[in-house]
């Protein structure tokens, strides 16, 4: 069996181990749930019926790439989860429509009582682009992390493995921020030998790779993304941008106002969809250089989140 000392050194090694994964974990969900609230914010929905929830609507959007709207002889018109199958219609959408909700409810319905709202035209949640981009981030930030530490610890300490609870137990002050405090009697120092990693420092180049990804996952949820030049951008590059912002905002835009006009139809509602407001420098830049409709396609950099 294992002595007294083993143990230690198993226990600690075990709960290092237990301590990296936790920070791991935390990193990506962490990126993962801050991307995933802007996605979920895009837009600004009007006029929708009481009982609609227009967090709810996004989330299931963002999550399965559907939602189904349709009327309820108690509830009135509502927006659910649903079950998409049987035939298609000359379009190729699903004739079949089974709602339901987490408490139980379900309810079948079909072209003529209800509208399926899609995320985008290929009918996609945003989950997996969502969770890639958290992916690459937090690569990124426990690589930053790791590099930084090496800068404090930039050595690799080689011992007896008679001393070896010891030196782990000095090493775990030192990288604790904490006074060694070695015995004086009765222990050869020569033991113990310190090799320089020399680790480069790359954190500042990793960081420009970790906002050019934040920047890319802000264009992908329709937010001009923060420039890292010092100087103002001009009128052409400001236009260029907004020119691929604003056909990603239509990716999902278009898909919503799309049911909405058909909800609007089929029921006597009066629902509308625009794109969240960010407000910003460059709106009366943008309105100035050829935009359609400012309050539908902001520009926008002042409220922009950053990393």
């Amino acid at each position: 069996g294992l002595v007294g000392s083993e143990m230690c050194i198993r226990d600690r090694t075990i709960r290092q181990k237990n301590k990296t994964y936790q920070l791991n974990f935390d990193t990506y969900v962490d990126y993962y749930n801050r991307l995933k609230e802007l996605a979920i914010n895009m837009f600004e929905w009007g006029n929708l019926p009481p009982n609609v929830d227009p967090r709810y609507l996004e989330l299931t959007l963002y999550e399965l790439g559907f939602a189904l709207f349709f009327e309820d002889e108690v509830l009135g018109p509502v927006v659910t989860e649903a079950m998409l199958g049987g035939k298609l219609d000359i379009y190729r959408i699903p004739t079949y429509r089974r709602a339901y909700a987490v408490n139980g409810y379900t309810k079948t319905l079909n072209p003529k009582n209800s509208v399926i709202i899609f995320n985008n035209y290929c009918h996609t949640p945003n989950v997996l682009t969502i969770s890639l981009y958290a992916k690459r981030l937090y690569d990124i930030q426990r690589t930053i992390d790791v590099n930084v530490l090496a800068q404090k610890t930039p050595v690799a300490i080689l011992t007896d493995e008679s001393d070896l609870l010891s030196v782990k137990n000095i090493y775990a002050k030192y990288d604790g921020n904490e006074p060694c405090i070695l015995p004086q009697k009765n222990y050869d120092l020569n033991k113990i030998t310190c090799v320089h990693t020399d680790a480069p420092y790359v954190s500042d180049k990793l960081y420009d790779l970790k906002q050019n990804v934040w920047n890319e996952a802000l264009q992908f949820c329709g937010i001009v993304p923060l420039s890292t030049k010092r100087e103002r951008l001009v009128t052409e590059e400001v236009t260029n941008n907004q020119a691929a912002i604003s056909a990603q905002r239509n990716v999902m835009l278009n898909s919503r106002q799309q049911a909405v006009e058909k909800i609007n139809k089929m029921f006597g509602l009066d629902i509308w969809v625009k794109f969240k407001n960010h407000g910003g420098e460059y709106g009366d830049l943008y309105d100035r250089i050829g935009g359609t409709d400012p309050a539908a396609i902001p520009v926008g950099t002042e409220n922009i989140p950053n990393i």
